[in-house]
């Protein structure tokens, strides 16, 4: 079935047509620091079904933000990635990202993904609270492994080792979600996340990430008095 248009000059229209169907985003957000199986954005987006998956990895390759590729062998699998030009998108997610947090509908709490709680960081990141910090952070979610340098005043964070890193988080990604969005100490989810290192780097370094002041709430007027 041809997917509907909004058939609006509007570049942010044109935007909607490519990326605004339930679930494209996500799937962009899954490959936006590098490519992954099929089978390993099933497991990162739990509540989609391989049909859904499938026709939206084609849309989003017909449309030119992402491609797929054959590994060589022994690999031979095939992978998604995001084309230079998805890979721009980061911007919007970051936009988004911060506006979506001031809701004051939005639940805390729901599961995030790996590369999600990473883009989080990306993007909550508050630079002026870095000061003079010089370190490296390692993150280990399961198999996937990730560090951030925080040096000069800034912050970077990608996939990569964490071995050898000043502080190390390693288990569930959420409890660190945890601590530094929700306000948990690190004994309230010691039995899900440990902390390896310098544990005071560790104390700092989940407080680089505030989250802005939410947006008031207002209620239809029927619902008012």
């Amino acid at each position: 079935m041809k997917k509907r248009a909004y058939l609006d000059g509007c570049a942010v229209a044109h935007a909607l047509d490519l990326v605004g169907d339930r679930w494209a985003m996500p799937i962009m957000r899954e490959l936006m620091l590098g490519p992954k199986r099929f089978t390993d954005l099933r497991a990162s987006l739990p509540g989609i079904s391989a049909n859904v998956l499938t026709q939206r990895l084609e849309e989003l390759e017909a449309a030119s933000v992402l491609v797929r590729r054959r590994l060589p062998p022994p690999a031979a699998s095939q992978i998604y990635e995001l084309t230079d030009w998805g890979r721009e998108s980061e911007i919007l997610f970051q936009v988004l990202g911060r506006w979506a947090c001031r809701s004051p509908t939005m639940q805390p709490g729901q599961p995030m993904s790996s590369v999600s709680v990473v883009l989080s960081m990306r993007t909550m990141i508050d630079r002026s609270r870095i000061g003079d910090l010089d370190a490296s952070v390692g993150l280990r979610f399961g198999e996937e492994e990730f560090r951030a340098l925080l040096r000069d005043g800034d912050f970077t964070i990608d996939r990569g080792s964490a071995q050898g890193a000043d502080t190390i988080f390693s288990g569930d990604q959420n409890a660190l979600v945890a601590v530094i969005y929700g306000g948990q100490r690190f004994d309230d989810v010691a039995g899900a996340l440990q902390v390896e290192g310098d544990l005071a780097l560790a104390d700092r370094f989940v407080r680089l990430f505030p989250l802005p002041p939410k947006a008031p709430a207002t209620y239809p007027a029927d619902k008012q008095g």
